[in-house]
């Protein structure tokens, strides 16, 4: 074999181990949630590994807090770091089962596109979709991740964040989509006080050109931004006059889906 042929096949030989790794992790975390807690040798003879290896699994998820142990017997168990998995995963569920029909509602209401979207690392992500009777794309947003700096429902986001986080993301290098796209701190931290202080955001053609959105901020029971929900369609129908209007229906539908979350207020 050539050089180039040994590297492929050493290569492949590398995937293949990193793949059975990830599939022998997730066993581990599927045998602790069966069983509750066991040890290292049990674990081992569940997976048909060597100990060591089963040790190296659990190392590696005990440093990302998805295993914990107990010293004093060597017994190991799911740790928080599950439950915070499980929250998000959650929460992204009950958005979505409960957005569904004021989702729906807005979209009718409005005419124009309508979607739920949550924070997905520094990414906004469409979690949700409805379509009005004047929307005039078949264009499918939802899974897409989109910048949190370009949209009415990334501004809402962000406005909401806790402020060491909010402030990081704002200082970043900010991409540029269209000329209108905002790409500095200043105006940006600007914009984001004020759809903190007036309760919804917009965005006119700084994602796409034509493309024009307004959002509010969903909350949950206690209080915390859970998402984001608006609308969005093209700017010769959607201008800046009509945002106002319909920043309305947005935060309305946002107060309803809040409610449907646990929120009190």
């Amino acid at each position: 074999m050539t050089n180039t042929t040994e590297e492929r096949a050493e290569e492949k030989r590398g995937a293949a181990g990193a793949v059975q790794s990830v599939d022998r992790a997730v066993s581990v975390l599927e045998i602790l949630a069966r069983l509750g807690e066991a040890g290292v040798t049990e674990i081992a003879d569940e997976l048909g590994v060597h100990k060591s290896t089963a040790f190296r699994l659990l190392g590696v998820l005990e440093n990302r807090g998805l295993v914990g142990q107990e010293r004093d017997r060597g017994k190991y168990y799911l740790g928080a770091g599950v439950l915070r998995l499980a929250g998000a995963a959650a929460i992204r569920l009950d958005i979505s089962q409960e957005g569904a029909p004021v989702c729906r509602a807005l979209a009718d209401e409005t005419g124009e596109t309508a979607n739920i979207a949550v924070l997905d690392g520094d990414a906004a992500v469409n979690i949700m979709q409805a379509r009005g009777a004047a929307a005039v794309t078949a264009f499918n947003w939802l899974g897409r991740r989109t910048a949190l700096h370009a949209t009415a429902s990334g501004k809402v986001l962000l406005a909401h964040l806790p402020g060491e986080r909010r402030e990081r993301l704002v200082t970043r290098k900010l991409p540029r989509f269209t000329e209108h796209t905002i790409t500095t701190s200043a105006e940006l931290r600007q914009q984001l006080e004020t759809a903190a202080e007036r309760g919804f955001a917009y965005s006119c053609e700084e994602l796409e050109i034509g493309l024009n959105a307004v959002a509010a901020p969903v909350r949950g029971h206690d209080g915390a931004v859970l998402g984001a929900i608006g609308v969005s369609g093209p700017a010769y129908r959607m201008a800046r006059g009509r945002l106002p209007d319909l920043a309305e229906y947005a935060m309305k539908t946002a107060e309803e889906l809040s409610r449907r979350m646990g929120f009190p207020g």
